[in-house]
């Protein structure tokens, strides 16, 4: 039987306080949709670890920017269910902007100093908008694990520290992130891409691991090894770097000298897509 969404915020609660009576574990998978193998994964993830999987399906304006591509961000609600089923999720939530704003939102999450860097620096509001949808997620759903991808590394970090601060009941849960086998990882947004845009975005990871290859060689100067491992990306016409950092694993703030795990986060545009990465890297000198 197929998979029929559920808006409301008083449907979904009645509907997890039947499972709850019964004693499940719930899982949560936060997603904007546009689902893809990437969010598969998380779900698969859940599937392995809670008696029920409840996947939300909510594109968030708090989180876009007035410039930044809410009308258009992709919404095919019937392949995202479809998705849903194959990797066995028992209950879809997905709410209207009207149910999970019912008034004004005069009440913000900010979790600071891990939000000030990277994507938080180019996208003001951003980690504001989704620490605020994402706590009235787990506050309507309650579940006893929430899956989230190392993709979004920064959002990630906030999540874990927001939880953490607040005194939140659940376990965050982190699923690697999902390539193509060219190394790109998957994002919604990979659909914007032009065939020639498409051809230059595997740089990006490319760039990456170069800069991984260098720490864990041994290079332990941080503005040695972004120098060295963007040039081939500076170098491509079809790209624009964003930012390109090598920062602490817990709190995402940039380093200059390497002495022990690191986190290699980067953004870039090519064209009017904007794509980010990451990966982990640790000094061998440690």
């Amino acid at each position: 039987m197929s998979l029929s969404p559920v808006s409301s915020v008083p449907e979904i609660r009645q509907r997890l306080n039947q499972l709850r009576a019964g004693k499940k574990s719930i899982g949560l998978v936060p997603t904007m949709g546009a689902l893809h193998a990437g969010h598969a994964s998380l779900i698969a993830r859940a599937r392995t670890e809670c008696d029920c999987v409840i996947v939300s399906i909510f594109v968030n304006p708090l989180q876009f920017g007035p410039n930044e591509d809410y009308q258009r961000y992709p919404r095919p609600l019937a392949k995202d269910l479809a998705v849903c089923e194959a990797q066995g999720a028992d209950l879809v939530f997905a709410p209207d902007v009207s149910d999970m704003y019912a008034s004004p939102q005069l009440t913000y999450v900010d979790v600071t100093r891990i939000a000030d860097h990277l994507c938080g620096a180019f996208r003001p509001g951003h980690f504001r908008g989704v620490s605020t949808v994402v706590l009235k997620l787990f506050n309507i759903v309650q579940p006893d694990r929430a899956y989230f991808g190392e993709k979004d590394y920064q959002q990630l970090c906030v999540i874990r520290r927001m939880v953490s601060d607040l005194n939140v009941p659940l376990a965050v849960v982190s699923v690697p992130t999902f390539r193509e086998a060219d190394g790109l990882a998957l994002s919604s947004r990979n659909v914007y891409l032009e065939p020639a845009q498409r051809a230059a975005a595997p740089g990006l990871f490319r760039a990456l691991g170069a800069a991984r290859e260098m720490i864990e060689a041994g290079e332990t100067d941080a503005m040695k090894v972004k120098a060295a491992a963007t040039k081939g990306l500076a170098a491509d016409a079809h790209v624009r770097i964003e930012y390109f950092e090598i920062v602490d694993p817990a709190e995402v703030q940039p380093v200059t000298s390497i002495t022990g795990p690191v986190r290699i986060a980067a953004a870039i545009w090519i064209g009017k897509t904007r794509l980010i990465d990451n990966v982990a890297a640790r000094s061998a000198s440690e």
